[in-house]
Protein backbone atom coordinates (compact mmCIF):
# COMPACT_ATOMS: atom_id res chain seq x y z
CA UNK A 1 0.00 0.00 0.00
CA UNK A 2 1.41 3.39 -0.82
CA UNK A 3 1.32 5.95 2.12
CA UNK A 4 0.57 9.49 0.97
CA UNK A 5 3.38 11.90 0.93
CA UNK A 6 4.07 13.40 5.29
CA UNK A 7 5.55 16.82 3.45
CA UNK A 8 2.61 17.25 0.91
CA UNK A 9 0.15 16.05 2.84
CA UNK A 10 1.63 19.18 5.61
CA UNK A 11 1.64 21.94 2.71
CA UNK A 12 -1.96 20.77 2.09
CA UNK A 13 -2.93 22.28 5.33
CA UNK A 14 -2.46 25.48 4.06
CA UNK A 15 -4.83 24.83 1.13
CA UNK A 16 -7.59 27.56 0.69
CA UNK A 17 -10.29 24.96 0.50
CA UNK A 18 -11.33 23.85 4.31
CA UNK A 19 -12.35 20.60 2.68
CA UNK A 20 -8.78 19.87 1.42
CA UNK A 21 -7.15 20.32 4.53
CA UNK A 22 -9.71 18.29 6.14
CA UNK A 23 -8.62 15.64 4.05
CA UNK A 24 -4.99 16.20 4.34
CA UNK A 25 -5.52 15.76 7.93
CA UNK A 26 -7.13 12.79 7.60
CA UNK A 27 -4.54 10.91 5.38
CA UNK A 28 -1.86 12.45 7.86
CA UNK A 29 -3.08 10.20 10.40
CA UNK A 30 -1.10 7.37 8.36
CA UNK A 31 1.65 8.73 8.48
CA UNK A 32 2.37 11.42 11.28
CA UNK A 33 5.42 11.69 13.39
CA UNK A 34 6.80 13.99 15.69
CA UNK A 35 7.98 16.29 13.00
CA UNK A 36 4.29 16.87 12.23
CA UNK A 37 3.68 18.29 15.53
CA UNK A 38 4.26 21.98 14.72
CA UNK A 39 2.69 22.12 11.68
CA UNK A 40 -0.23 20.44 13.54
CA UNK A 41 -0.07 22.93 16.80
CA UNK A 42 -0.32 25.77 13.81
CA UNK A 43 -3.36 24.65 12.70
CA UNK A 44 -5.27 24.81 16.07
CA UNK A 45 -5.92 28.23 14.67
CA UNK A 46 -7.50 27.47 11.12
CA UNK A 47 -10.42 29.49 10.58
CA UNK A 48 -12.74 26.23 9.69
CA UNK A 49 -13.64 24.69 13.11
CA UNK A 50 -13.90 21.21 12.08
CA UNK A 51 -9.93 21.40 10.56
CA UNK A 52 -9.13 22.57 14.53
CA UNK A 53 -10.78 19.37 15.96
CA UNK A 54 -8.91 17.08 13.33
CA UNK A 55 -6.11 18.73 14.07
CA UNK A 56 -6.86 18.33 18.04
CA UNK A 57 -7.54 14.41 17.86
CA UNK A 58 -4.41 14.02 15.81
CA UNK A 59 -2.21 15.64 18.58
CA UNK A 60 -4.42 13.88 20.73
CA UNK A 61 -2.68 10.44 19.30
CA UNK A 62 0.48 11.72 19.28
CA UNK A 63 0.62 12.52 22.62
CA UNK A 64 3.74 15.06 22.28
CA UNK A 65 3.54 17.21 25.22
CA UNK A 66 4.65 20.28 22.83
CA UNK A 67 0.63 20.35 21.94
CA UNK A 68 -0.97 20.93 25.27
CA UNK A 69 -0.46 24.93 25.34
CA UNK A 70 -2.20 24.76 21.87
CA UNK A 71 -4.99 22.30 23.29
CA UNK A 72 -5.17 24.22 26.58
CA UNK A 73 -5.93 27.49 24.14
CA UNK A 74 -8.27 25.58 22.35
CA UNK A 75 -10.51 25.07 25.37
CA UNK A 76 -11.62 28.84 25.00
CA UNK A 77 -12.32 28.02 21.28
CA UNK A 78 -15.61 29.82 19.35
CA UNK A 79 -16.98 26.18 18.20
CA UNK A 80 -18.35 24.22 21.13
CA UNK A 81 -17.56 20.89 19.42
CA UNK A 82 -13.81 22.02 19.19
CA UNK A 83 -14.17 23.15 23.22
CA UNK A 84 -14.97 19.44 23.80
CA UNK A 85 -12.70 17.84 21.75
CA UNK A 86 -9.95 19.66 23.91
CA UNK A 87 -10.96 18.78 27.20
CA UNK A 88 -11.38 15.32 26.07
CA UNK A 89 -7.50 15.77 24.53
CA UNK A 90 -5.58 16.72 27.52
CA UNK A 91 -6.56 13.74 29.38
CA UNK A 92 -4.82 11.48 26.97
CA UNK A 93 -1.43 13.52 27.70
CA UNK A 94 1.52 11.69 29.78
CA UNK A 95 4.54 12.42 30.90
CA UNK A 96 6.46 15.48 33.55
CA UNK A 97 5.83 18.08 30.26
CA UNK A 98 2.30 17.75 29.78
CA UNK A 99 2.10 18.72 33.73
CA UNK A 100 3.97 21.55 33.79
CA UNK A 101 1.63 23.04 31.17
CA UNK A 102 -1.36 21.81 32.76
CA UNK A 103 -0.02 23.05 36.08
CA UNK A 104 0.93 26.54 34.91
CA UNK A 105 -2.39 26.44 33.72
CA UNK A 106 -3.90 25.56 36.83
CA UNK A 107 -4.83 29.35 37.83
CA UNK A 108 -5.67 30.33 34.41
CA UNK A 109 -8.38 33.49 34.17
CA UNK A 110 -11.35 30.91 32.82
CA UNK A 111 -12.68 28.47 35.17
CA UNK A 112 -13.48 25.97 31.95
CA UNK A 113 -9.55 25.80 31.55
CA UNK A 114 -8.69 25.18 35.48
CA UNK A 115 -11.49 22.72 35.62
CA UNK A 116 -10.24 20.81 32.24
CA UNK A 117 -6.62 21.45 33.43
CA UNK A 118 -7.60 19.30 37.00
CA UNK A 119 -9.05 16.42 34.88
CA UNK A 120 -6.45 16.11 32.87
CA UNK A 121 -3.47 16.28 35.93
CA UNK A 122 -5.69 13.12 37.20
CA UNK A 123 -4.36 10.53 35.55
CA UNK A 124 -0.95 11.71 35.55
CA UNK A 125 -0.78 11.89 39.18
CA UNK A 126 2.34 14.03 39.22
CA UNK A 127 3.36 15.13 42.90
CA UNK A 128 3.93 18.79 41.89
CA UNK A 129 -0.41 19.28 41.78
CA UNK A 130 -1.24 18.40 45.13
CA UNK A 131 -0.41 21.55 46.02
CA UNK A 132 -2.19 23.58 43.53
CA UNK A 133 -5.16 21.20 43.74
CA UNK A 134 -5.57 21.48 47.49
CA UNK A 135 -5.48 25.80 46.52
CA UNK A 136 -8.39 24.31 44.21
CA UNK A 137 -10.89 23.39 46.67
CA UNK A 138 -11.11 27.17 47.50
CA UNK A 139 -11.56 28.10 43.73
CA UNK A 140 -14.85 30.34 43.10
CA UNK A 141 -16.43 28.36 40.26
CA UNK A 142 -17.80 25.49 41.99
CA UNK A 143 -17.13 22.86 38.71
CA UNK A 144 -13.77 23.92 39.56
CA UNK A 145 -14.10 23.16 43.36
CA UNK A 146 -15.76 19.57 42.17
CA UNK A 147 -13.22 18.63 39.66
CA UNK A 148 -10.42 19.41 42.59
CA UNK A 149 -12.28 17.10 44.90
CA UNK A 150 -12.55 14.58 42.36
CA UNK A 151 -8.76 14.49 41.43
CA UNK A 152 -7.84 14.43 45.16
CA UNK A 153 -9.79 11.21 45.89
CA UNK A 154 -8.58 9.89 42.45
CA UNK A 155 -4.80 10.64 44.37
CA UNK A 156 -6.02 9.24 48.09
CA UNK A 157 -3.73 11.17 49.81
CA UNK A 158 -4.67 11.22 53.30
CA UNK A 159 -3.31 15.46 53.40
CA UNK A 160 -6.27 15.74 51.41
CA UNK A 161 -8.63 14.45 54.31
CA UNK A 162 -8.87 17.65 56.29
CA UNK A 163 -9.69 20.20 54.10
CA UNK A 164 -12.02 18.23 52.15
CA UNK A 165 -14.12 17.49 55.27
CA UNK A 166 -14.08 21.72 55.48
CA UNK A 167 -15.91 21.46 52.23
CA UNK A 168 -19.10 19.44 53.59
CA UNK A 169 -20.27 22.59 54.30
CA UNK A 170 -20.21 24.08 50.83
CA UNK A 171 -23.09 25.83 49.17
CA UNK A 172 -22.64 24.09 46.43
CA UNK A 173 -24.65 20.62 46.17
CA UNK A 174 -22.46 18.70 43.63
CA UNK A 175 -19.77 19.77 45.43
CA UNK A 176 -21.10 18.24 48.65
CA UNK A 177 -21.96 15.37 46.97
CA UNK A 178 -18.63 14.65 45.67
CA UNK A 179 -17.09 15.35 48.45
CA UNK A 180 -18.80 12.55 50.33
CA UNK A 181 -17.43 10.15 48.14
CA UNK A 182 -13.83 10.93 48.11
CA UNK A 183 -14.20 11.08 52.25
CA UNK A 184 -16.04 7.17 51.42
CA UNK A 185 -11.70 6.37 50.53
CA UNK A 186 -10.47 7.48 53.68
CA UNK A 187 -13.78 6.51 56.14
CA UNK A 188 -13.45 5.35 59.69
CA UNK A 189 -14.47 5.72 62.93
CA UNK A 190 -13.27 8.83 62.50
CA UNK A 191 -15.54 10.15 60.41
CA UNK A 192 -18.69 8.44 60.82
CA UNK A 193 -19.88 11.96 62.57
CA UNK A 194 -19.40 13.78 58.87
CA UNK A 195 -21.26 11.11 57.38
CA UNK A 196 -24.08 11.11 59.75
CA UNK A 197 -24.55 14.81 58.86
CA UNK A 198 -24.17 14.23 55.36
CA UNK A 199 -27.55 11.97 55.83
CA UNK A 200 -29.02 14.68 56.50
CA UNK A 201 -27.99 17.04 54.25
CA UNK A 202 -30.38 19.56 52.68
CA UNK A 203 -30.28 18.61 49.51
CA UNK A 204 -31.61 14.78 48.91
CA UNK A 205 -28.35 13.99 46.57
CA UNK A 206 -25.97 13.74 48.66
CA UNK A 207 -28.02 12.05 51.84
CA UNK A 208 -27.99 9.27 48.82
CA UNK A 209 -23.88 9.32 48.44
CA UNK A 210 -24.06 9.42 52.06
CA UNK A 211 -25.98 6.27 52.27
CA UNK A 212 -24.47 4.51 49.70
CA UNK A 213 -20.52 5.39 51.46
CA UNK A 214 -22.05 4.13 54.72
CA UNK A 215 -22.88 0.73 53.48
CA UNK A 216 -19.39 0.19 52.71
CA UNK A 217 -17.98 1.04 55.88
CA UNK A 218 -18.38 -1.43 57.76
CA UNK A 219 -19.26 1.10 60.89
CA UNK A 220 -22.23 0.01 62.65
CA UNK A 221 -22.46 3.28 64.31
CA UNK A 222 -24.03 4.46 61.10
CA UNK A 223 -27.35 2.06 61.40
CA UNK A 224 -29.42 4.91 63.79
CA UNK A 225 -28.74 7.34 61.00
CA UNK A 226 -29.46 4.94 58.42
CA UNK A 227 -32.52 3.23 60.59
CA UNK A 228 -34.04 7.25 60.36
CA UNK A 229 -33.12 8.19 57.06
CA UNK A 230 -36.10 5.37 55.97
CA UNK A 231 -38.12 7.85 56.40
CA UNK A 232 -36.80 10.68 54.33
CA UNK A 233 -38.91 11.80 52.02
CA UNK A 234 -37.13 10.65 48.81
CA UNK A 235 -37.36 7.00 48.03
CA UNK A 236 -33.70 7.50 46.78
CA UNK A 237 -32.54 8.37 50.14
CA UNK A 238 -34.49 5.28 51.20
CA UNK A 239 -33.43 2.62 49.29
CA UNK A 240 -29.66 3.27 49.44
CA UNK A 241 -30.17 3.19 53.35
CA UNK A 242 -32.19 0.01 52.88
CA UNK A 243 -29.46 -1.44 51.10
CA UNK A 244 -26.89 -0.21 53.61
CA UNK A 245 -28.69 -1.65 56.35
CA UNK A 246 -28.66 -5.14 55.10
CA UNK A 247 -24.63 -4.61 53.87
CA UNK A 248 -24.05 -3.49 57.78
CA UNK A 249 -25.85 -6.86 59.05
CA UNK A 250 -28.63 -4.78 60.88
CA UNK A 251 -30.87 -7.01 62.62
CA UNK A 252 -32.64 -5.07 64.83
CA UNK A 253 -34.19 -2.87 61.45
CA UNK A 254 -35.74 -6.05 59.95
CA UNK A 255 -39.16 -4.90 61.28
CA UNK A 256 -38.94 -1.76 58.98
CA UNK A 257 -37.36 -3.57 56.42
CA UNK A 258 -40.71 -5.95 56.51
CA UNK A 259 -42.62 -3.30 55.98
CA UNK A 260 -40.46 -1.82 52.71
CA UNK A 261 -41.25 -5.51 51.53
CA UNK A 262 -45.26 -3.71 50.76
CA UNK A 263 -43.97 -0.55 49.57
CA UNK A 264 -45.99 0.89 46.04
CA UNK A 265 -42.46 1.13 44.70
CA UNK A 266 -40.64 -1.52 43.20
CA UNK A 267 -37.44 -0.47 43.79
CA UNK A 268 -37.77 -0.59 47.21
CA UNK A 269 -39.44 -3.75 47.49
CA UNK A 270 -36.61 -4.97 45.53
CA UNK A 271 -34.18 -3.69 47.68
CA UNK A 272 -35.81 -4.76 51.09
CA UNK A 273 -36.03 -8.29 49.65
CA UNK A 274 -31.96 -8.15 48.91
CA UNK A 275 -31.29 -6.47 52.56
CA UNK A 276 -33.52 -8.77 54.46
CA UNK A 277 -31.79 -11.79 52.57
CA UNK A 278 -28.19 -10.62 53.37
CA UNK A 279 -29.45 -10.41 56.98
CA UNK A 280 -30.67 -14.26 56.61
CA UNK A 281 -33.39 -14.01 58.74
CA UNK A 282 -35.53 -16.42 59.12
CA UNK A 283 -38.40 -14.11 60.34
CA UNK A 284 -38.49 -12.52 56.72
CA UNK A 285 -39.64 -16.02 55.10
CA UNK A 286 -43.17 -15.30 54.83
CA UNK A 287 -42.90 -11.95 53.60
CA UNK A 288 -40.58 -12.81 51.26
CA UNK A 289 -42.42 -15.82 49.89
CA UNK A 290 -45.84 -13.31 49.32
CA UNK A 291 -42.98 -11.15 47.12
CA UNK A 292 -42.89 -14.54 44.56
CA UNK A 293 -46.10 -13.31 43.15
CA UNK A 294 -44.53 -9.75 42.87
CA UNK A 295 -45.97 -8.13 39.40
CA UNK A 296 -42.08 -6.99 39.09
CA UNK A 297 -39.65 -9.46 37.84
CA UNK A 298 -37.26 -7.91 39.22
CA UNK A 299 -38.89 -8.16 42.92
CA UNK A 300 -39.38 -11.58 42.55
CA UNK A 301 -35.77 -12.65 41.72
CA UNK A 302 -34.51 -10.64 44.81
CA UNK A 303 -36.73 -12.36 46.59
CA UNK A 304 -36.08 -15.65 45.57
CA UNK A 305 -32.60 -14.71 45.68
CA UNK A 306 -33.00 -13.96 49.77
CA UNK A 307 -35.20 -17.46 50.37
CA UNK A 308 -32.27 -19.08 48.89
CA UNK A 309 -29.87 -16.94 50.97
CA UNK A 310 -32.05 -17.91 53.97
CA UNK A 311 -31.99 -21.42 53.39
CA UNK A 312 -28.50 -21.51 52.72
CA UNK A 313 -27.64 -19.99 56.29
CA UNK A 314 -30.43 -22.27 58.58
CA UNK A 315 -30.48 -25.27 57.08
CA UNK A 316 -31.99 -26.81 59.82
CA UNK A 317 -35.49 -24.83 59.46
CA UNK A 318 -38.09 -26.51 57.78
CA UNK A 319 -40.34 -24.83 55.45
CA UNK A 320 -42.92 -24.74 58.44
CA UNK A 321 -40.73 -23.17 60.84
CA UNK A 322 -39.37 -20.58 58.46
CA UNK A 323 -43.14 -19.49 58.23
CA UNK A 324 -43.43 -18.54 62.20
Amino acid sequence: MDYPNHDDLVRKLGDPDPNNRQLALMELEDVAGEESVPPLIATLNDSDPVVRRLAIALLEELGDARAVPGIIASLLDSDAAVRDAASAALRDFRGEAAAFHMLEAIHHYHPEVRRAVIIGLRELKDPRSVKPLLEALLDPAPAVRREAVITLAYLRLPESVSPLRRLLGDPDESVRRVVVGALGYFIGPALLTDFQSALSDADWRVRVEAAIVLGRSALTGAIPNLRAALADPYWQVQKESITSLGRLAATGAIPELLDFTQSPLADLRRAAAYALGELRSPRATQALRALASDPDVEVRKAAAHALEAIAKASPAFSATDQEN
